[in-house]
C-alpha cells in the first residue's frame, strides 16, 4: 500500500485544519467535547484497568483524561503529536507510529481502541476495523467518530467548504450504515451510533452565526453535559459510533 498519504500529516496540518478554527481553552467546543468522549469510553469500557489505545491520539488531551482509569497508548504518524501528548499525558506512552502498523502489538492486549477523527483519513479504514478487533479483548470497546457527510442539514452548506469537505484528506467519508456493516462484519457488535450536533453553523442566511449556533448547538451541548446519547444520527455533523467485540 502506498503511503504517499504521510505527507500531509505535519504540525501545520494541526494548525490548518484540526484545531484552527477553535478554541482549545476551558470551556471551549473542544474542551467539554474531550470530557464527554472520556466519559462515554469510561462507561462502555471493561472496569479492568486494561489497556487503551487511541489511534491519531493528537494533542493527548483525551489520554490526559483517561490515565488514571486506564494504562494509556497513544500513536500518531506526527512528531508533534507525541512530543503534545507526552506533556498533556504524562503517564501515557505515546510513539509516532502509522496505524497500519498497529499489527506489532500483541492480539487481545487493549481493553479499549479510541479513534476520534481518523478512520476518515485511511485509504482502508476496514482493513483498520479487522486490526483493531484483534487488538481487543473480547468485550472490549471501540469507540470512534467520524464525519456524517449525509447529515440532513448539509445540504444547507457548500459541500466542497463545509467543516467535512474542507480537509480534502477526509478520503473516506461514509454513512452510518457502512461502518456498521464493516463492524459487525469485522467481530463486532454495534452498540450505539448517534449525532454530535449542528455546530457547523451558519445553516441559514440572515441569521446571525451566534445565534444559529445558541439555536441548532443547544440540544448537543445538554447531550454533552447530562452525558447521554439522544441525537439522532441526521442531527449529527459527525457520527459517535460505539462497538463492543463479540465475545
Amino acid at each position: 500500500m502506498s503511503r504517499d498519504y504521510r505527507q500531509h500529516y505535519t504540525k501545520e496540518y494541526f494548525q490548518k485544519w484540526n484545531y484552527a478554527d477553535r478554541s482549545m481553552g476551558r470551556f471551549s467546543m473542544y474542551w467539554f467535547a474531550r470530557r464527554y468522549f472520556a466519559a462515554l469510553i469510561r462507561q462502555h469500557a471493561p472496569n479492568d484497568g486494561g489497556k487503551l489505545l487511541e489511534m491519531g491520539c493528537g494533542l493527548g488531551h483525551l489520554l490526559g483524561l483517561l490515565q488514571d482509569d486506564f494504562q494509556c497508548v497513544g500513536i500518531d504518524l506526527i512528531d508533534y503529536s507525541i512530543q503534545q501528548t507526552r506533556l498533556n499525558a504524562p503517564r501515557a506512552e505515546a510513539y509516532q507510529m502509522d496505524v497500519n502498523d498497529i499489527d506489532q502489538f500483541e492480539a487481545g492486549t487493549f481493553s479499549a481502541v479510541v479513534a476520534l477523527h481518523l478512520v476518515e483519513h485511511l485509504p482502508d479504514p476496514e482493513a483498520t476495523i479487522r486490526q483493531v478487533n484483534r487488538l481487543l479483548k473480547p468485550g472490549g470497546l471501540w469507540f470512534f467518530v467520524t464525519p456524517h457527510p449525509e447529515y440532513s442539514f448539509r445540504r444547507f452548506k457548500d459541500r466542497d467548504n463545509d467543516a467535512i469537505g474542507k480537509d480534502k484528506t477526509h478520503i473516506n467519508c461514509h454513512v452510518p450504515s457502512v461502518w456498521k456493516n464493516w463492524c459487525e462484519s469485522n467481530g463486532f457488535v454495534m452498540l450505539k451510533q448517534f449525532g454530535d450536533g449542528l455546530w457547523d453553523v451558519p445553516y441559514l442566511p440572515l441569521i446571525p452565526r451566534i445565534i444559529q449556533f445558541g439555536l441548532f448547538g443547544l440540544p448537543a451541548f445538554l447531550q454533552v453535559l447530562t452525558r447521554t446519547t439522544y441525537m439522532p444520527l441526521a442531527l449529527g455533523v459527525n457520527q459517535i459510533n460505539i462497538a463492543i467485540k463479540v465475545e
